[in-house]
């Protein structure tokens, strides 16, 4: 049995014209001898009516602060309401469907409210359905405790809850729908060169997506990166194969240089971030004070990033939302803190840059010939990332997809 796994986002299925381009596509690949399964959101974006934005500022209306187990149960109907739709809606064409939530689908979580992981799955509903030569819709972001309670996935679930299918099954590809037409070497509202990327290691992606892409969760990469389950990155309203995402070219059945010899495959960000500076120097007993700033933070739920400890200073970023809560706690270690506002993180990104000389002078040369500030730098082995403030962001992005030549082929 070929199994694909598809996965459609919200903006896929606001409408039912939408959800008709949705059931070509399908229908296209179930003519191709596929066994389907068909992943959901919710239908559309906040303020549309069965958004999961909607659903949370209703109840927010009516308590600030919902309650986290009646928020997840409220936040679920979205993918129901839309998951039934879909089901409906190709049975109706003579494409026979079945709906299941994420309890009938066997996604199992480990029962955190919120941002839910999921521990395994069972998919075995699925597999009758299949057997029966029914398209399994499934709803995407929601689960089930071994507790039997409701809880969703966190933002993006809805790919995570594709990944999982897709490895639980065996699934010959997982098919990510979204309203670009790929993964773009930069922000194409940005960047107007940008360019769409035929291939892309998984962990160029997931670094991407971490720092700062919307594209395809990170979650959802790494669980399908454990089995080797490709992924393509697609548009719903375009009929290119969008880009491939693989551990290595020759999964890919495209020419290995575009994974091997490209050193730095993109340019992302994430804005709206606070970077808070700590001068230790003039402490009186700054002996353990690391560990009292983190410890603090942590059991106030604030997290924290960018983090660098020196002898005389401690730097770190919270998102701007956090920065005053996080000042706060700070001021109770009698801590004078500093607080840089409005500024964001600037990344390249490449699985091939590790080792290769000369890649954070072109970065800096790139910021320095704009004169944009850097106020914090780090790496990792496949990304390097500036801290810049927020009205250079996308002066730093253009600057950096520039010196790097990504609109190239």
């Amino acid at each position: 049995m070929r199994i694909l796994v598809q996965k459609f986002g919200g903006t896929s299925l606001a409408t039912k014209e939408l959800r008709t381009r949705v059931c070509e596509i399908i229908h296209t690949n179930k003519q191709q001898g596929f066994s389907m399964v068909v992943v959901v959101s919710a239908m559309g974006r906040e303020n549309a009516a069965y958004a999961t934005d909607t659903f949370i500022n209703m109840i927010k209306e009516v308590n600030p602060e919902p309650l986290a187990r009646e928020l997840d149960i409220l936040m679920s109907c979205g993918e129901t309401i839309c998951g039934v739709l879909l089901a409906n809606q190709l049975t109706a064409r003579g494409l026979n469907a079945r709906f299941l939530s994420g309890e009938q689908a066997g996604i199992i979580t480990d029962g955190n409210f919120g941002n839910a992981h999921i521990r395994y799955v069972n998919p075995q509903k699925i597999k009758d359905c299949l057997q029966e030569d029914l398209i399994a819709v499934v709803a995407g972001f929601q689960g089930i405790g071994e507790n039997g309670e409701i809880t969703t996935l966190g933002r993006g679930g809805s790919d995570t809850t594709a990944s999982a299918l897709g490895v639980a099954l065996n699934a010959e590809c997982i098919d990510i729908f979204t309203d670009v037409e790929g993964v773009m070497t930069a922000d194409p509202r940005i960047v107007e060169n940008a360019r769409l990327l035929d291939a892309i290691t998984y962990n160029e992606l997931c670094q991407l997506a971490r720092d700062g892409a919307k594209v395809v969760h990170p979650r959802a990469i790494e669980i399908a990166m454990q089995k080797g389950i490709p992924i393509r990155v697609r548009s719903t309203f375009t009929d290119t194969l969008g880009t491939m995402v693989a551990n290595q070219a020759n999964q890919l059945d495209v020419p290995a240089k575009i994974v091997s010899d490209r050193v730095i495959t993109g340019i992302t960000y994430t804005s709206n971030i606070a970077q808070i500076k700590i001068n230790t120097s003039e402490l009186k007993e700054p002996k353990g004070i690391e560990l009292k700033v983190f410890k603090s933070l942590a059991l106030a739920g604030v997290s924290v990033d960018f983090i660098t400890v020196q002898p005389r200073a401690i730097m770190f970023t919270v998102p701007s939302e956090k920065a005053a809560k996080a000042m706060g706690i700070l001021q109770t270690l009698d801590l004078l803190p500093e607080v840089e506002s409005n500024c964001a993180k600037v990344a390249i990104v490449g699985a091939a840059m590790t080792g290769v000389p000369g890649i954070i002078y072109k970065m800096m040369e790139a910021l320095t010939e704009h004169d944009i500030t850097i106020l914090q730098a780090g790496d990792s082995y496949t990304n390097i990332w500036c801290l810049v403030k927020m009205e250079h962001m996308k002066k730093a992005v253009q600057a950096l997809h520039d010196k790097f030549e990504l609109g190239n082929k």
